[in-house]
C-alpha cells in the first residue's frame, strides 16, 4: 500500500471498482448461461415430449420399427447427441448408440433421479428430469428424460395390454451436445471481460484525475505552504479552492500564517527594542568601569604617594648637599686641580641622583596619566620589574621581600602596556598587605610559557590566605575582606575586567594561613593581532587604562 493519501485514494477506489465490476460480470454471466441453459432444457423437454408424441401412434399399434425409424430420424439431426428408450427394468429397448439391449443400473445418471429414493417417482418436473454430465470426448452434455406413462389407451388395447396399476411404461431418455451453448457462453465471458477491462480503465482514469486534482495537488500545496512557514517565508498566501473541507482548512492557515507573521514583527521590534536597551547598558557600564577604573587608580596613587615621596627624598637631599658642596668649593677662588677629580665625583653623583628622580616622576607619570588605550607589541618581563621598581621602597618600609621568577625569551603579549602595569601593581600591592601581618612576608612572581602557546603570570605571598567562601566573590565588585575604612573591593573587578579584555583568563587558589596566589594566561604576540589592531584603530573606542587600586579583596 503506497504512503501517499492520493495514491491510497486511487488504489482503493480502483480496488473497489475492480471489484463491483467483476462480482457483476460473473453474475452477469452466469445468469446468461443459466437462461442459456434453461432455454436449452425447454427447448430439449420440448423434443423429447414430440418424439414421444411422435412415435405414441406406432407404439399403440406395437409397430416399434416405425417408431425406431422415427427415432433414428429425429437422432440425426444436428445438437442431438442420442437417443435411447427403455423400460421400466432398466432394460434399453432402443437406442441411436452401441448401448441397445443393455442393462442401466438404477443408480446411473439417468435413473437416479427418479431411483434415488426406496419409492421411484413417478411423475418429476421439468428441471428435475434435466441433466448436464460430461461424455467420455469430455464435452458436456444436457440430458432429459420423459417418462412414457400407461394411458388408458395402452392399458385396454388388445395387442399387448397393460395391468392397469402400472402407471409407467418406460423412460424416453434424450441427450443433447451443450458445445454451441458452452461456444456462447465462453463468448459471454470473453466480451463480458473485455467490457469489465474498458469500465475499470476508464473510471481508473478519471479516479486518477479527479483525485490528483481535488486531493493531491491541493494537499500537496498546503505541504508547501506549511514547509516555507516552517522556514518563515510568511509573506505567501496559500490559494487552495479545490473543496469546501480543504479551502477551510487553507483559509485557517493563512490566518495562522497571518497572524504568526505579525507576531514575529512584533517580537523583531521587542528584539530590536531590547537590543537598544543592551547596547545603551552597556554603554553605561563601560563609562561606569572607566569611573571605576579611574577610581581605583586615585587610590592607588594615593597608596603610592608616601612610598614615592620617602624614594625621592633621599636622592634629592643627596643632590642638595652635594650642591652645597660643589658651591662651597666654587667659592673658594675656583677648584684645585688636586679637588677636581673630588669634584667631578660629587658632580656625577649629583647627575645620577637627578636622573634617579627623573626616572621615578617618569614612571609615575606614565602610571598615572590618562591616555587612550593601546593595544601593542609588549613583554610581560619588562612591565614587572618596571612596575616592582616603583614599588621597591614601599616593600622595603612593609618589611615585604619580593622574588622575581621570570623565565627567559618569554614571546610578548598583544596588551596594552599601561592596563598590565594596573594588573601587576594590584597584584603586587594586594599580596604586599595581606603579608604585613608577619614579621618577615615574601611575595614571589613567575613567568613561564606554557604547553597549549599562553603566556602565563603568577603572584603568590604566604599571607593570611581565603576561604572557599570568599574565593568564589573575589572578583566581585564591592567585595573585600578588609576592616572598614580600608578598602572598597574594586582592585581585583578592575583586574578581572583587564584580563578578558585582553582574551585571557584569572584563577585564584588560596588556602587559610597557607597564603594565595594568582595565576593570568594571556595568549602571546601574533602578528595578525597587530594587523586587526592597526585596521580597527580609527573607529575604536577602549575602556581607559587608568591603573587599578590596591585594596585586597579576599
Amino acid at each position: 500500500m503506497p504512503r501517499r493519501l492520493a495514491y491510497r485514494l486511487i488504489f482503493s477506489l480502483t480496488f473497489i471498482v475492480v471489484l463491483a465490476e467483476g462480482i457483476s460480470s460473473y453474475i452477469s454471466v452466469h445468469t446468461q448461461e443459466q437462461q442459456l441453459l434453461s432455454a436449452m432444457t425447454l427447448g430439449a423437454d420440448q423434443l423429447s415430449r414430440g418424439i414421444a408424441s411422435a412415435t405414441w401412434e406406432s407404439m399403440l399399434a406395437d409397430h416399434r420399427d416405425a417408431a425406431y425409424s422415427v427415432m433414428r430420424t429425429v437422432a440425426e439431426k444436428q445438437g442431438i447427441d442420442r437417443i435411447r428408450f427403455f423400460n421400466k427394468e432398466g432394460l434399453i429397448t432402443f437406442s441411436t448408440g452401441p448401448d441397445s439391449g443393455a442393462i442401466v443400473d438404477k443408480s446411473a445418471e439417468a435413473c437416479y433421479v427418479c431411483h434415488a429414493t426406496q419409492q421411484p417417482l413417478v411423475t418429476v418436473d421439468v428441471p428435475t428430469r434435466a441433466r448436464i454430465f460430461t461424455g467420455v470426448d469430455g464435452k458436456r452434455r444436457l440430458g432429459m428424460i420423459t417418462a412414457v406413462y400407461n394411458e388408458p389407451e395402452c392399458s385396454n388395447a388388445a395387442c399387448h395390454a397393460h395391468h392397469t396399476d402400472q402407471r409407467v411404461l418406460g423412460v424416453l431418455d434424450v441427450s443433447l451436445q451443450l458445445e454451441p451453448v458452452d461456444e456462447e457462453v465462453a463468448a459471454i465471458v470473453r466480451g463480458t471481460v473485455g467490457m469489465m477491462a474498458i469500465h475499470v480503465l476508464v473510471i481508473s482514469l478519471f479516479i486518477f484525475y479527479f483525485t490528483r486534482r481535488f486531493v493531491d495537488r491541493p494537499i500537496q500545496g498546503l505541504i508547501d505552504a506549511t514547509n516555507k512557514m516552517s522556514i518563515m517565508k510568511l509573506d505567501e498566501p496559500i490559494a487552495v479552492e479545490s473543496s469546501e473541507e480543504l479551502g477551510a482548512l487553507a483559509r485557517s492557515f493563512n490566518a495562522m500564517r497571518i497572524q504568526l507573521n505579525r507576531a514575529i514583527h512584533e517580537l523583531n521590534e521587542v528584539t530590536q527594542g531590547l537590543e537598544q536597551k543592551v547596547r545603551e547598558r552597556t554603554r553605561e557600564l563601560e563609562v561606569a568601569q572607566e569611573r571605576l577604573v579611574r577610581a581605583d587608580r586615585m587610590a592607588s596613587l594615593g597608596q603610592l604617594a608616601a612610598s614615592i615621596a620617602h624614594e625621592i627624598n633621599n636622592p634629592v637631599w643627596g643632590i642638595l648637599n652635594l650642591s652645597m658642596l660643589l658651591d662651597r668649593m666654587l667659592k673658594e677662588d675656583g677648584v684645585p686641580k688636586e679637588r677636581l677629580a673630588e669634584f667631578r665625583s660629587h658632580l656625577s653623583h649629583v647627575i645620577s641622583e637627578t636622573s634617579r628622580v627623573g626616572r621615578i616622576v617618569s614612571d609615575l607619570l606614565s602610571f598615572s596619566r590618562r591616555s587612550k588605550p593601546r593595544r601593542e607589541k609588549t613583554n610581560l618581563n619588562t612591565i614587572i620589574q618596571s612596575t616592582v621598581s616603583l614599588l621597591h621602597h614601599r616593600l622595603e618600609l612593609g618589611n615585604v621581600e619580593i622574588s622575581l621568577r621570570l623565565a627567559d625569551h618569554l614571546p610578548d603579549v598583544f596588551a596594552d602596556p599601561s592596563q598590565l602595569q594596573q594588573v601587576v601593581l594590584n597584584l603586587v600591592m594586594n599580596s604586599m598587605e595581606a603579608c604585613q601581618r608577619h614579621e618577615r612576608g615574601v611575595i614571589t612572581v613567575w613567568t613561564a610559557y606554557s604547553r597549549d602557546r599562553k603566556v602565563v603570570l603568577e603572584a603568590g605571598d604566604d599571607g593570611e590566605g581565603m576561604s572557599e567562601e570568599q574565593q568564589r566573590h573575589i572578583f566581585e565588585p564591592f567585595f573585600t575582606t578588609k576592616e572598614d575604612g580600608k578598602g572598597v573591593g574594586l582592585g581585583l573587578a578592575v583586574v578581572y575586567g583587564i584580563v578578558q579584555a585582553h582574551e585571557g583568563d584569572i584563577e585564584v587558589h588560596s588556602s587559610l594561613g597557607k597564603g594565595t596566589t594568582f595565576r593570568i594566561t594571556l595568549p602571546e604576540y601574533h602578528e595578525a593581532d597587530a594587523l586587526v589592531s592597526v585596521a580597527a584603530a580609527p573607529g575604536t573606542t577602549t575602556r581607559d587604562d587608568s591603573p587599578a587600586g590596591s585594596d585586597r579583596q579576599r
